[in-house]
């Protein structure tokens, strides 16, 4: 079955979508699958066996990249079109079924939300493949030995990231003797431009036990060394999405974006926030003309790690 999947170009949003795209190659005993995607979500989709193309679309004016990809694929008669950004594509190209995304103010998770859009159910939870050459790279680079603690302490937006001195805590509280995670070494991950954010924690942990990723392994690379970690804490951001879709214990840290929709999937993850709301975060914001500052101060450690440790109990 030939089909073209337009999704997100945020990476958390492309992971969010994996569970629907796998059901589409899992249903078929021949995907030939287009993935259609943002330059930083591309990498995602490069091993996924049943896609046959990626096609990074690099926004332009005048909506330059969709008429990009309409030049791609108006040469194939499509079998389904599924374009997860509701544009104007499905409905320029020669298909026999076209299934449009459109924006949706209900309460369900964005993972239902999709779902919902080929009636499927129970919804697919995000997964990604990797081959053996990548699974390879991350055993070099997170190493058989003591457990790995990975953390992401970077947001896209500075009043979703949680203080870095709050991280610093409680890593040291998790490794500490007789902690879930006595002697664990610590993976911190983020891209090349959040070092900035990253470097304070970096600074913290002890070099013996650092394993320092940011910007040093691309998103699929990212993925393949979540596998192979005990515990991910980290903010709302797509690589609290890519641990969640590698099966690890995952805590979302949240505060001014709704965990309703885009808290980590899965049956061994959680989320916490603040003693504010999303609703009462974005009021705050709106009060301060859009430039509140960190809003994450009202999510103490203590609270965190009573989280983690709940986790923990209800992941093994």
């Amino acid at each position: 079955m030939r089909v073209l999947f337009i999704t997100s170009t945020r990476i958390g949003d492309a992971v969010l979508s994996t569970g629907l795209l796998n059901h589409l190659i899992e249903t078929d005993s021949d995907p030939d699958i287009w993935v259609a995607c943002g330059v930083p979500a591309a990498p995602l989709f490069a091993e996924t066996p049943g896609v046959s193309q990626v096609i990074p679309l690099q926004k332009k004016g005048f909506l330059a990249h969709w008429w990009h990809l309409w030049s791609r694929a108006i040469g194939r008669r499509w079998d389904l079109v599924v374009d997860l950004r509701g544009s104007a594509i499905a409905w320029l190209l020669w298909t026999k079924e076209r299934r449009v995304m459109r924006a949706s103010s209900d309460g369900r998770h964005r993972v239902e939300q999709l779902a919902a859009l080929l009636g499927v159910t129970p919804p697919p939870a995000p997964t990604l493949a990797i081959s053996e050459a990548t699974r390879a790279r991350a055993a070099v680079t997170i190493a058989p030995g003591a457990p790995v603690l990975a953390l992401g302490p970077t947001a896209n937006w500075m009043p979703k990231q949680w203080p870095a001195d709050r991280f610093v805590e409680l890593t040291r509280r998790l490794t500490a003797r007789g902690a879930p995670l006595e002697g664990a070494r610590v993976a911190v991950f983020g891209a090349q431009n959040e070092r900035a954010m990253a470097q304070p924690l970096i600074d913290a942990i002890a070099k013996t036990r650092l394993i320092d990723l940011v910007g040093r392994v691309d998103v699929l690379n990212a993925y393949g060394c979540l596998t192979r970690c005990a515990l991910y804490i980290g903010n709302d951001s797509g690589l609290m999405h890519l641990a969640a879709a590698a099966g690890i214990p995952t805590l979302g840290l949240f505060g001014p974006s709704p965990e309703q929709h885009y808290a980590p999937w899965g049956e061994r993850t959680a989320w916490i926030r603040g003693t504010r709301s999303y609703d009462e975060l974005w009021a705050e914001m709106e009060a301060a003309g859009g430039n509140p500052g960190n809003l994450m101060g009202d999510l103490e450690v203590d609270r965190v790690e009573q989280a983690v440790l709940a986790l923990l109990k209800k992941a093994n």
